[in-house]
């Protein structure tokens, strides 16, 4: 069955000079938007997960940097400046290891060192101008990688995935769930398998509402079970997205990614990784350098408010894990797809 490409999520949305997100904490029980005024509600919607996906973290955080600006037109470029110092450090520390955030926020700077002579509601005006052309560019890079990804896939095809690296994750259309909405648009028969994901639950709580709001169909695993079906022969290619790439090609995402690449090559799967040239990090020569954020213990011993372990065990609850690039098969991004990436291929893609 062949849809239309146009992707019914609106992750982020700028109306009024204020930034909206869906407030991805609620879903799938309801969909509510969260109103964003300045660069401290911005950082806050990141720490606390009201966004999340490292390429909507980076546009949220382009408009974070946007909104102190509009906040400061009627003051002087010093204290514009000033208060632009604080809303860059504050976006920096909201999460560490998805790279989009870091990127983004190069992008603004540039633009706001640029005109050092520009009256502040200038200033202002261009930072919201880089900020939408941010959004707009992440739009088109995923609906590249989707269409690059869509012609590795058969005409039928069951896709696992973890996480959500969809709409949700994105400005629109998604990375590893882009590939599967371009592969549905071009009339592939593709159905999705959901990790739940836990501890935060992304795969149970969005990638499947995603995939039931676009009619793909999808069904819903514990994480525990991807081994068992990929024995049974019901898996035929898995597909994730990233949080930051190294230079050699390692891939930090979700916690649980890593057992699933594992787990792919023992039953000679092709895994696949999709994601943006932003998210990859040339400065960071291998996996063991990136940053794994470590969250809530909270997270582990229960959710939403139900407790189900015991008081006073310890709790460990890194967010991301380190994929070895020989366990990918490619990536696929908006220039192309790169096989077997290595630090070689990974210089060569960022060039193109």
């Amino acid at each position: 069955m062949s849809g239309s490409s146009e992707t019914r999520v609106e992750t982020l949305r700028w109306r009024d000079d204020r930034l909206e997100l869906i407030d991805q904490r609620k879903l799938p029980s309801l969909l509510e938007y969260f109103t964003c005024r300045c660069a401290a509600d911005v950082a806050e919607a990141i720490r606390a997960m009201v966004v999340r996906g490292a390429p909507a973290i980076g546009c949220a955080a382009a408009f974070g940097v946007a909104l102190e600006a509009l906040r400061h037109t009627e003051r002087s470029r010093a204290e514009l400046e000033a208060a632009l110092d604080r809303a860059f450090a504050a976006l920096a520390g909201s999460r560490p290891t998805a790279v989009n955030l870091f990127w983004a926020l190069d992008r603004m700077g540039a633009v706001r060192t640029a005109s050092p002579g520009t009256p502040s509601a200038e200033i202002a005006a261009k930072l919201v101008g880089a900020a939408r052309r941010l959004h707009e560019d992440d739009l088109k890079a995923n609906r590249a990688i989707g269409r690059a990804g869509a012609a590795l896939l058969p005409q039928a095809v069951n896709v696992m995935t973890h996480c959500n690296a969809g709409a949700l994750a994105t400005a629109g259309h998604g990375t590893a769930l882009g590939v599967v909405r371009s592969a549905r648009d071009q009339g592939k028969r593709v159905a999705v398998i959901a990790s739940e994901t836990r501890p935060y639950l992304q795969g149970a709580r969005l990638t499947a509402w995603e995939m039931v709001q676009e009619r793909i169909p999808v069904t819903l695993i514990t994480d525990s079970m991807a081994g068992h079906l990929m024995q049974l022969g019901k898996v035929d290619v898995v597909i994730v997205g990233a949080d930051r790439i190294a230079a050699n090609g390692d891939v930090a995402n979700k916690i649980g990614t890593y057992p699933l690449a594992v787990l792919a090559a023992r039953h000679a799967l092709p895994f696949y990784v999709a994601a943006p040239l932003s998210t990859i990090d040339a400065d960071t020569p291998a996996g063991s350098a990136i940053p794994i954020e470590q969250r809530d213990p909270a997270e582990v011993t229960g959710y939403a408010g139900l407790r189900w372990a015991p008081e006073g065990v310890s709790v460990a609850n890194p967010a991301f894990d380190i994929t070895p690039a020989d366990l990918v098969t490619a990536l696929i991004t908006e220039k192309g797809v790169l096989r077997r990436p290595d630090v070689r291929g990974i210089r060569e893609l960022l060039r193109r």
